[in-house]
């Protein structure tokens, strides 16, 4: 099923609000903004999702200090794939040991429709006033761990350094987000 919306590089993003995995209420919204934040949609079972899964969490840990949110954002139908259910999704968080990231369950699809997600992972990073600097991929090549998210850090970097992102937009690389089917 095709995506209902879209955001480009200096679009403001759709506020909302997600549960995590332990049932807290997280707000994306223009009056609460940190310095930047991150937006990771992603899930329990994509190849590619688990392999970008340790730098992304390497981001998030690198950069709370420095003002940067992270947030993991879980869309796939459950239904059709019970690996991304809400309790596969806590069972996860708490058999990695600690995310240094909510990981939020978007059961509606509302959230990943609005930004137009595409796949897991699906990389996005808001400026102070919630507008879009950086979308794509993580890094250049999701099976070498050396490339530590570069793409994504050179990304927070330019922007906290109050410069304009040099690379702005790459192509998200990963498995399909798993839609509901109509009806």
């Amino acid at each position: 099923m095709p995506v209902t919306g879209s955001i480009a590089i200096g679009d403001l993003a759709p506020e909302f609000e997600l549960v995590d995995t332990e049932g807290v209420a997280h707000r994306l919204a223009v009056d609460d903004p940190p310095g930047a934040t991150v937006v990771v949609v992603t899930c329990n079972h994509c190849p590619y999702a688990l392999a970008w899964h340790d730098r992304l969490l390497a981001v998030a840990r690198d950069y709370a200090g420095r003002g940067v949110r992270a947030l993991a954002v879980n869309a796939n139908d459950a239904d059709r794939y019970p690996a991304d259910s809400y309790e596969a999704m806590q069972r996860r968080v708490r058999d990695d040991g600690g995310w240094p990231l909510p990981y939020l369950h978007d059961p509606t699809q509302a959230m990943a429709r609005a930004w137009g997600a595409q796949v897991t992972p699906d990389v996005y990073v808001l400026d102070r006033g919630l507008r879009l600097r950086y979308r794509g991929a993580p890094d250049a090549e999701y099976s070498d761990p050396g490339q530590d998210a570069r793409w994504l850090r050179d990304a927070l970097d330019d922007l906290l350094a109050g410069r304009e992102v040099g690379r702005p937009e790459t192509r998200p690389v990963g498995c399909s987000v798993k839609w509901r089917p109509p009806g």
